[in-house]
């Protein structure tokens, strides 16, 4: 089992702790490499991300904390980048000009407008009642419209490229199972679900699974019922906790390994002195 961790959040965005918090606890647990990826900023300001003034000592204090444990840890920078249109991606040039070592690519908005700005954005995250007021308003009361907008978003972020982690690919059905008419099993589901898989492996991109949920409400991403599609289709893995406290960084990571290990996975993708490489589980 390895002990890396590539999605993590502190106080530069909606993290709750310092950066060297997250690196302490990774030291004490044996942890090997550890990679900071901040939500990224965007066109407006929110609670949850980055500001782009920030920046700036972000990466000072990440570069601070690779020299400082250099002997003790493999330090990472990162930024977890939401797509919201092709104006707005991983693939401008703000965000492939930045000296990262990787980019993870999500979604967490959907724009019903033009006009890139909060109240323009349903949020696929966060509570299940403004979800279920935004199925209702924007999608006709259906869930099956929403789920089409989140994967279409989900292929045109792969199209968009600029990312080399796909995060929490399926994380449309935290809040989305709880509505009337959810189907994991409905061709609906399982058609675009799918062709983002195909898209992935097309592209050579690696997918998290991501172990936030999974202590919590036994909820991974992607579903553990579908680990063998990934496997099948060659992706590439790594387990990611997408943590926001220190002491949740190793949540759910033995779980998740077993589950790979099950599904039939023989090795993680793994950041090895810059370079991203196949380990053994």
């Amino acid at each position: 089992m390895q002990l890396s961790n590539y999605h993590s959040h502190c106080t530069f965005c909606d993290g709750r702790s310092t950066p060297e918090d997250f690196v302490k606890f990774a030291i004490s647990h044996g942890f090997r490499a550890y990679g900071f990826s901040s939500h990224s900023p965007l066109p407006f300001e929110t609670f949850w991300n980055m500001s782009k003034d920030d920046m700036p000592e972000y990466l000072m204090e990440i570069d601070r904390l690779k020299k400082k444990y250099s002997d003790q840890l493999e330090i990472y920078t990162a930024l977890e980048i939401d797509y919201l249109d092709q104006t707005y991606n991983a693939s401008i040039p703000y965000f492939q000009e930045l000296p990262l070592d990787y980019r993870i690519g999500s979604i967490h908005f959907l724009p019903i407008s033009e006009h890139l700005c909060e109240e323009n954005m349903v949020c696929i995250d966060g509570s299940f009642s403004d979800y279920k007021d935004s199925v209702d308003k924007y999608f006709e009361g259906d869930i099956r419209k929403l789920v089409a907008r989140y994967y279409d978003s989900t292929m045109e972020m792969i199209e968009a490229g600029g990312i080399d982690i796909v995060g929490h690919m399926d994380k449309i059905y935290m809040n989305g199972h709880k509505c009337e008419g959810f189907s994991f099993d409905a061709d609906w589901y399982q058609e675009p679900f799918r062709a983002v898989l195909d898209l992935i492996a097309e592209k050579g991109l690696m997918v998290e699974i991501n172990t936030k949920n999974l202590q919590k409400k036994q909820q991974l991403f992607p579903r553990k019922e579908y680990l063998g599609e990934l496997l099948k289709r060659g992706i590439p893995v790594m387990v990611n906790s997408d943590s926001h406290y220190p002491d949740l960084v190793n949540d759910g990571r033995e779980e998740a390994f077993n589950l790979l290990k099950e599904a039939g996975f023989k090795t993680t993708r793994e950041l090895i002195k810059g370079n991203w490489q196949d380990v053994a589980i």
